[in-house]
């Protein structure tokens, strides 16, 4: 008989969902890309955190760690595709300690073992599966609560949970758990501001988690059970590590939800504020993939990558130890005037590559998964608020953040 599994709330009220914005400072942060084009054009590496740089607080976990700051498309790419210099081992400090071992915080040839494994779980025909009735089914749910309503908030009302509901659905969590899995999984990330709020949301999840896959690992709930599949995977005729399982399931939220939720935010702002690329999109629905891609390069919704050098090196003119560590800026690749023609403009009518999902080994493993979530998401807001538009009584958005970004807001009106 299957135990009931509880799953704990944070202590008191709490807002997980803008501490990083508050508690962490980011919120300061609206001119990233200014500053960013500012110092590249003094130099492509510079001995400065990216925190120090604009003013808000160090990483809780970084803050005896020296910061370098590397920017410009080439050599954020050189570094992120040679991981045998420049290893993810610094993301033990703050995702390790919110996450376990995750395959972000593993580096090669270790973490190909593991991906491969999870890569299973983002394979085309999976992903299709989910696009043909369980994303389109989470994402309707979310419109039907204000389609009739004539004006909306699309941050809080539908970007903030699309990507994080269908997780849900995806875990098949119990209805009456989804809230607070949400909040602890985003709560998790206050390590690095928040420390005691951290350890909270990562003890009480990790629980919940480990209790879960126990249960579903010999008794799965479905034919399609995900918890079940991951938590029965092997690796070379052996299962993966226990703490390896739960790892996965504690990241997934974020990793899953974040880049969607920010990134979505954030493409929606782009189109919104022009609105003849809006029009475009609406009466050529083929453009609506080089929408979320233009999006994604334009405001990445996570700005930097962290690594640190297995061997002392030289970058740009900086000595770097295997002490340090680096801020690797794909808000600055994406925006390199000697790669962009306009950078800071948002134009769907581009085709060049971006470098927001990353590049190399550790290239976003769900980066499949957010494209066709986002894809399907304006699709449906298209088909479903009729000439969509800022609502011009409301301030238009503003995007903000250092490390994840995206739009304080997005009021608009539509047809009835």
């Amino acid at each position: 008989m299957s135990l009931t599994i509880r799953i704990e709330d944070f202590d008191g009220d709490y807002d997980p969902f803008t501490g990083q914005l508050v508690m962490g400072k980011e919120e300061m942060v609206t001119d990233l890309y200014g500053e960013l084009q500012r110092r590249l054009g003094e130099g492509p590496v510079h001995d400065i955190d990216i925190r120090d740089m604009f003013g808000i607080p160090r990483d809780e976990t970084l803050t005896t760690v020296r910061g370098v700051t590397v920017l410009g498309h080439d050599l954020v790419k050189t570094v992120l595709n040679d991981p045998a210099t420049y290893s993810n081992t610094i993301y033990q400090n703050f995702l390790g300690a919110a996450f376990g071992p995750s395959i972000t915080t593993i580096d090669p040839p270790i973490h190909g073992r593991y991906r491969r494994i999870f890569q299973k779980a983002f394979l085309p025909g999976v992903i299709q599966k989910f696009k043909d009735e369980r994303v389109p089914n989470v994402i309707n749910d979310l419109v039907d609560q204000f389609a009739d309503k004539g004006k909306a908030e699309l941050v809080t009302a539908f970007t903030r949970h699309f990507a994080f509901n269908f997780i849900n659905e995806l875990l098949e969590l119990p209805l009456e758990d989804r809230g607070v899995f949400h909040r602890l999984a985003v709560g998790q990330l206050a390590v690095s501001y928040d420390p005691p709020r951290g350890a909270e949301a990562t003890r009480k999840l990790r629980s919940y988690l480990e209790q879960l896959v126990d249960q579903r690992r010999e008794n799965p709930i479905s034919d399609n059970d995900f918890i079940h599949t991951i938590a029965t995977a092997e690796v070379d005729g052996e299962r993966l590590p226990n703490d390896v399982v739960v790892a996965f399931f504690r990241q997934l939220m974020n990793a899953g939800g974040d880049t969607s939720y920010h990134g979505l935010g954030n493409i929606l702002a782009g189109l919104l504020t022009n609105p003849t690329q809006l029009e475009a999109i609406r009466n050529n629905r083929e453009l609506v993939p080089k929408a979320i891609e233009e999006g994604l390069r334009w405001e990445c919704p996570v700005t930097t990558l962290f690594r640190n050098p297995t061997v002392p090196v030289t970058l740009g003119d900086v000595e770097v130890s295997t002490s340090d560590y680096l801020n690797v800026m794909i808000a600055s690749a994406n925006r390199d005037p000697d790669v962009w023609d306009r950078p800071h403009e948002f134009d769907v009518h581009r085709d060049r590559r971006h470098l927001a999902f990353g590049s190399g080994a550790h290239i976003c493993i769900g980066q499949h998964l957010a494209r066709m979530e986002m894809v399907v998401a304006i699709n449906i807001l298209l088909d479903r608020l009729p000439n969509l538009k800022l609502d011009p009584n409301c301030a238009p958005p503003t995007i903000h953040g250092l490390i994840l970004r995206g739009p304080d807001a997005l009021n608009v009106e539509f047809d009835q």
